[in-house]
């Protein structure tokens, strides 16, 4: 078991750095932890900023579970690209899609405009918590999808069909043997959309909503104290490790393995008279999702082109957010699989600390995180400030939660006993890793690193400041567009984002169920 503590202890104290850092900044303050905690308006914010993570976690769950049963278990027409389209709204970040929501249905959005002639000078508002929930919820439901998707591809179908062979009915199927084995995934898609939900910047600035992650970047915009931001983060911190407490408890009493490394794939439902019904489901949320944002920035990059503005190939950060991004992927992936064998094979405080420790760093704003080590690079690695590696590592402190996530979900349904058989015949365990385990977490490992790859691919702060002078991304090649209101730019860039991101997940889908 050496060759799994050693690396997870390193993966699990590399996490810790920016807390260590965010610890000897709200230290160095004069009002106290507790002062900055304890104000009425920090409170009534963090009340708001739990509201918006629950409601974003219910609806995504929502939206996801329905979608990954339909595209998994049944024969829904067209079902891969449903698969495909259904995953790629990850890919857009939050900013963008809440510019684009409210250039839309906004008070005086594109959707106004036409129905001016009738007699409609503005519509309905959505700032606020509505809006912010919707662009959180139809951005961020993929954490949850892919997580419960990569549940159901791993579940042992002799499970289902020993009980209706005793005589259960199909409802009572699905709720007493195959949602179990999904909660473990969709518990750990629900933690995510909830912690993005927290650490989001973006949405809630444009939809105007008061939440605890503006306070914190307001903080850090001041030169003056940056200490009372850190304890901020700090709460955030705190915050995190309540979540996954939570999630983790109601998750133990709930565990259900498989009865073997398996080949067979589960029976396919037909849908009969629901399969229009369940069409237009999948549709409708493509259609909110992804074909409104994309052909928004299709009708801005159309008339930025009739108005004579130059835009660019990007081919050069094209080649960077896929080198980076897909780096990023598989470090964070093997990064990944020590803490998630330790935290489901080995449960104790120890490992239950690192498995914190892999989730702390995705409730911290990027901006944090970035800062944090910008300080750590420049006082004790210089050789690695504003590096590809540096710029890794804050992936990994980012985006850790999503490779574990989905590791753990699969890999809660390999029975012990198969490993233990595999050990009792003279395997070594690493041998019996490779040839029993390894090929049934095979899709929570995939669905990992493509939630990682796609979310890598569009973040901003951290990439921003961490990344070699003149190393642009797509991602801050749109931010660079809209940061100066040139439209037009960052439709190009932001189109490409969708578009480069759509063929890896392809791949995944039609290599057969990932």
């Amino acid at each position: 078991m050496l060759l799994l503590w050693l690396p997870a202890g390193l993966v699990a104290a590399s996490l810790l750095v920016p807390v260590i850092y965010l610890f000897v900044r709200a230290a160095s303050g004069s009002a106290g932890l507790a002062g900055v905690v304890l104000r009425p308006e920090n409170l009534g914010v963090l009340a708001n900023s739990l509201a918006l993570a629950v409601a974003a976690a219910a609806c995504s769950a929502a939206i996801a579970l329905p979608l990954a049963w339909l595209t998994v278990r049944t024969d829904l027409p067209l079902r891969r690209m449903w698969t495909v389209l259904t995953a790629l709204p990850l890919v857009i970040p939050s900013y963008i899609g809440a510019y684009l929501m409210v250039s839309t249905i906004g008070p005086r959005g594109l959707l106004q405009g036409w129905l001016e002639p009738l007699g409609v000078e503005r519509l309905p508002s959505i700032y606020g918590f509505p809006g912010a929930l919707a662009v959180l919820t139809f951005l961020s439901y993929p954490y949850t999808l892919l997580s419960v998707r990569a549940s159901l591809l791993g579940m042992d179908p002799a499970l289902e069909e020993a009980s209706r062979s005793l005589g259960w009915s199909a409802w009572q199927t699905f709720w007493k043997v195959t949602f179990p084995q999904m909660r473990p995934g969709l518990a750990a898609g629900s933690l995510l959309v909830a912690l993005y939900a927290l650490r989001d910047f973006g949405a809630v600035a444009i939809m105007r909503y008061n939440s605890f992650t503006r306070v914190i970047y307001v903080q850090y915009q001041s030169l003056i104290d940056r200490s009372a931001a850190a304890g901020l983060a700090l709460v955030l911190v705190a915050v995190t490790v309540g979540m996954i407490w939570l999630e983790r408890r109601t998750q133990r009493a709930h565990r259900m393995y498989s009865s073997g490394s398996f080949k067979r794939p589960p029976a396919i439902l037909p849908l009969g008279p629901w399969t229009l019904p369940a069409t237009l489901f999948c549709a409708f949320v493509v259609l909110v999702s992804l074909v409104i944002p994309g052909a928004n920035l299709v009708y801005w990059l159309v008339r930025g082109l009739a108005a004579g503005e130059q835009i660019g190939a990007h081919w050069d950060e094209t080649f960077n957010s896929l080198a980076v991004s897909a780096g990023a992927a598989v470090m964070i992936v093997i990064a990944a699989l020590p803490i998630s064998v330790l935290s489901v094979r080995q449960p104790g405080r120890l490992s239950g600390l690192m498995e914190r420790a892999a989730y702390i760093g995705f409730a911290l704003p990027g901006v944090v995180i970035a800062l944090s080590l910008v300080f750590f690079g420049a006082n004790y690695a210089p050789a690695i400030y504003q590096t590809i590696p540096l710029l890794i590592f804050a992936y990994l402190v980012l985006f850790m939660p999503q490779a574990t996530g989905a590791v753990q979900a699969s890999l809660s349904q390999v029975h012990p006993n198969l490993e233990e058989a595999g050990r009792s015949l003279g395997r070594s365990p690493l041998d019996v890793f490779r040839r029993v385990t390894l090929p049934i977490v095979r899709p929570g490992l995939l669905s990992g690193a493509a939630i990682v790859f796609l979310t890598a691919m569009k973040e901003l702060p951290a990439t921003l400041i961490l990344s070699p002078i003149g190393f642009g991304t797509l991602a801050t090649s749109v931010w660079g567009a809209v940061n100066g209101v040139f439209f037009a730019r960052a439709a190009v860039p932001a189109l490409l984002l969708i578009v480069v991101s759509s063929l890896p997940m392809a791949i995944l889908v039609l290599r057969r169920d990932l």
